[in-house]
């Protein structure tokens, strides 16, 4: 179960690059027409009003695809072998998934139109409850369904994945051998997936109201909620199950719902997303979704965690300053511009709970402090450019002033903290080390990639290897037999065993690296 959740998080982490990227891009359409930045000096020039209009529809083509997106990444992530036969057959899945339960959907007179809300008021109901019912259905690639978000491209990308490793070796008789293997799979999906529409035209309505319901007491709970969320997300950093709440809260009513011009949006993102695409965005539902996105990330990814790494150096013993000086700035560095974290948290998380839990702590805290105080920054990022493009540019109603001053403060409390305790407890953080523990820094050894594979226990050790944002995820023959001293000589910032087959290397920004330095290492010494 622990390797079935590690690897689900990671899969469906697949879609958020291309949704921050499209991110940005609004961000940027969004500062050249408000006023608050450039005045009406853009207003009327026809170049800026197309490009805005351009970058609206590619943004809004691109959050209209994301359960396609999810399904597809989720398939891929989850297979085993030939994960380009499970990403081709999910696509198949989810068509036919959907056209299932449209076509039940009709079979009880439930359309587009009889769901509309002129429809429904016609026939006696008032506006609120036909817009409550109208929000239950969605049309997704054209396709009259339920409002499923990307909870329907989970469920058809794990579907498809359970398919694919069950049935893409299936040999078939002689008589239909073409059919055989990989072409079964496709098949197999035809065969099945209305299956699981059916079940699924059931079930969901229930499960929608649970869901509604978790998003209800989350917003019930106000800005205590904010403080829930923030210390959970960076609690679970460890385990990779802090994805799979990101993605909840960011695209599923669990992150809250709005109506943006007209039509019912949920999840946090994805409400932010939206009302970038106004002229005039209104800047309460803004703030409604911006309560978990990166305005609570921002005090501690670029102003709290740089500072620990200060005080990780200062508190290093002298001899070793200047061994971990390159590496402590570089994840410093990578916290304050991109928000990517794990290369200084895993520093600290396993040798000092302490650290943890007040890091997971101070998380909360932020998110509770930015909305109570009724910031508005948003994205998914968390580093300086968000800060930035979606803070400072857009002007001072989102108030970034106040989020700067918090993360000042977050700056000074970092540092000291954990001076303190790393001197307090002896916390054998980067460079405290005794000497008989250290080993060679990264750039004595030449080849990074055969440095990694005789560190895991050599190429015959190694079954698989694959890697997310921060860390090379690995299915090893036995965990046992990895050098740990070895892997920190190539830069290694911390080691997570899930199994006896299962681990996890953590490498931050220089991850893709190691992937594919690695994979040649060891393809070269098959």
């Amino acid at each position: 179960m622990k390797v079935f959740i590690q690897k689900f998080g990671k899969s469906m982490m697949g879609p958020l690059s291309i949704i921050v990227a499209a991110g940005l891009l609004l961000g940027l359409a969004s500062t050249l027409q408000n006023p608050n930045v450039l005045g009406n000096v853009l207003k009327d020039v026809a170049f800026v009003d197309g490009f805005v209009s351009l970058v609206n529809a590619l943004a809004g083509g691109l959050f209209s695809l994301l359960p396609v997106l999810f399904c597809m990444s989720i398939a891929q992530g989850m297979s085993k072998e030939d994960k380009e036969v499970a990403t081709f057959a999910s696509i198949i899945g989810f068509i036919l998934f959907h056209v299932t339960i449209r076509f039940f959907l009709s079979l009880n007179g439930i359309t587009a139109e009889t769901v509309s809300i002129d429809y429904l008021m016609n026939n006696g109901m008032d506006l609120i409850e036909a817009t409550q019912y109208n929000a239950a259905f969605d049309t997704t690639m054209g396709i009259f369904t339920y409002r499923m978000s990307i909870f329907g491209g989970i469920i058809v990308g794990l579907w498809t994945a359970m398919i694919h490793n069950k049935f893409h070796t299936t040999q078939l008789p002689v008589a239909f051998s073409f059919f055989s293997g990989k072409r079964f799979v496709p098949i197999m999906m035809v065969v099945t997936i209305p299956v699981l529409g059916i079940i699924m035209y059931f079930v969901w309505p229930l499960f929608n109201d649970i869901i509604n319901a978790f998003g209800s007491l989350l917003q019930a709970a106000g800005v205590f909620g904010t403080f829930i969320y923030g210390f959970l997300e960076r609690l679970l950093i460890p385990t990779g199950l802090h994805h799979i709440l990101n993605q909840m809260i960011r695209f599923t009513p669990i992150g809250g719902t709005a109506i943006v011009d007209g039509e019912t949006i949920s999840g946090a993102l994805n409400i932010f997303n939206a009302t970038l695409m106004q002229a005039s965005p209104d800047m309460d539902v803004m703030r409604m979704a911006t309560r978990f996105l990166t305005q609570g990330t921002h005090p501690f990814m670029v102003f709290g965690l740089p500072a620990a790494c200060f005080a990780m150096y200062k508190t290093a013993l002298p001899e070793n300053k200047n061994k971990v000086k390159g590496i402590l700035l570089t994840a410093a560095l990578t916290s304050f511009f991109t928000g990517i974290t794990e290369p200084i948290e895993f520093a600290f998380i396993f040798i000092s709970p302490l650290l943890w839990v007040f890091h997971a702590f101070m998380a909360g805290t932020s998110f509770l402090l930015n909305a109570l105080l009724g910031v508005c920054i948003g994205n998914a990022g968390g580093g300086l450019v968000d800060l930035m493009l979606f803070g400072v540019l857009r002007g001072t109603q989102t108030k970034w002033i106040l989020n700067v001053a918090i993360g000042i403060a977050y700056a000074l409390i970092y540092y000291f903290v954990f001076k303190w305790a790393i001197t307090k407890f002896n916390i054998k953080t980067p460079g405290r080390e005794d000497e008989s523990d250290m080993v060679s820094n990264v750039e004595e050894i030449t080849d990074l990639g055969i440095a990694i594979m005789t560190a895991l226990g050599g190429k015959e050790n190694i079954v698989e290897i694959d890697n997310c944002i921060s860390r090379l995820r690995l299915v090893l023959k036995d965990t046992k037999n990895i050098d740990e001293n070895a892997l920190k000589s190539t830069g290694s910032l911390g080691i997570i065993k899930i199994s006896d087959t299962q681990v996890q290397v953590v490498y931050g920004a220089k991850v893709e690296k190691a992937a594919i330095e690695l994979k040649r290492a060891v393809n070269l010494n098959a």
